[in-house]
């Protein structure tokens, strides 16, 4: 296991089911005591305002614009762009899962939900047949809510929205549902990065936990292997935009468990294809070096890159040492960093604490 650089912290540790860590004492700011935290969207929910939001955003989808593609489909009337998304939400499956940051799965693990579609289209995504075929199932509004509530009374720390950017209204619609119902644990948003304003807006104070990628520094490259036009622009708007709404503290409870603030993620792609240096770089620069940043070495070839000469491959040794290295040369200083063994695939969910 290789260290970044780190000044000398009280620390504790924090057992977990995948990984073992160190918490350096001066690494997030203001831990939560109980009983007077509680999500956003509650507040939203009381209000009225996040039924309001919802209904606003669901006629919107008359001329969808959610995403920076705006395909201006109708998908009240059966309308499809490329996400594939219509009026009701089509999710791929929903159960416990241990293996996001630590942060986030604690000890309980974290309550994903997967959706169908994606607004993207990488040649390498490791969940194709949900992203790219649509496999899914089609639910309502009130079975969305009753899955985020079963996910709860199954100890899960939070509801997490995997690939959620095509079904934000139906995300507003079930969350102010659900609360009606107790819904009480936090929401996290883990997205691709690649989301508009507008739509980051609708859920302020409605997302407590930000998970947003930062997949590429050339817009090229995220156009041939991942199918985004634009993507650099928008995904630092996103960044930018996630940065104002919650800044850079990660905000935890009592146990270590996340309860407000954004982790961005970054995979390294062989070849350095997507640009490590630069985006890393980018974050310290344009957001803050305190942000919390995922350094992900658990890309391996599937879909349309098995035979791939370059992507066709998992990282090396090197090639991830080199992003560790870019991690530091960039001035950050919080985040976490996985354990490279080319040889096992099934390291991918194990990760480290980093304090520079």
């Amino acid at each position: 296991m290789r260290q970044l650089p780190s000044r000398r912290q009280t620390s504790r540790r924090i057992t977990h089911p995948a990984f073992s860590f160190q918490l350096p004492a001066s690494s997030f700011q203001h831990p939560v005591s109980d009983p007077p935290w509680e999500p956003g969207y509650l507040r939203l929910h009381r209000s009225g305002e996040l039924a309001e939001r919802a209904r606003g955003a669901g006629a919107a989808l008359a001329r969808c614009e959610l995403c920076p593609r705006g395909c201006g489909v109708d998908r009240l009337n059966g309308g499809r762009g490329v996400c594939r998304g219509a009026a009701d939400p089509v999710i791929a499956s929903w159960n416990v899962h241990p293996w996001e940051e630590p942060p986030i799965s604690g000890t309980r693990g974290s309550g994903t939900i997967f959706f169908s579609g994606c607004t993207g289209q990488c040649r390498f995504c490791q969940n194709y047949p949900i992203s790219q075929f649509g496999y899914g199932n089609r639910v309502t509004v009130d079975r969305f809510a009753e899955m985020m509530l079963e996910l709860q009374a199954r100890g899960c720390h939070n509801i997490n929205f995997v690939t959620p950017t095509h079904f934000v209204p139906q995300i507003l619609a079930a969350v102010d549902a659900a609360a009606a119902q107790g819904l009480r644990i936090p929401l996290v948003y883990n997205t691709s990065g690649y989301e508009t304003v507008p739509t980051l807006r609708l859920l302020e104070g409605l997302v407590d936990i930000w998970l947003p990628d930062a997949k590429y520094a050339d817009d090229i490259v995220a156009r041939r292997i991942s199918g985004f036009p634009d993507y650099v622009a928008a995904n630092q708007a996103t960044l930018r935009e996630i940065h104002r709404q919650v800044g850079d503290a990660l905000i935890l409870d009592t146990d270590g468990i996340a309860r407000r603030g954004m982790i961005i993620r970054h995979l390294v792609l062989p070849a350095g294809l997507a640009g490590t240096a630069e985006v890393l770089h980018w974050i310290a620069q344009a957001l803050s070096p305190r942000v919390h940043v995922s350094l992900m070495d658990q890309y391996f070839p599937a879909y349309k890159v098995l035979d791939d000469p370059v992507l066709g491959r998992k990282i090396t040794a090197e090639e991830y040492a080199a992003a560790l290295d870019a991690f530091a040369a960039a001035g950050l200083a919080n985040g976490w960093m996985q354990e490279h063994d080319a040889a096992c695939q099934l390291n991918a969910g194990r990760f480290e604490f980093c304090s520079g």
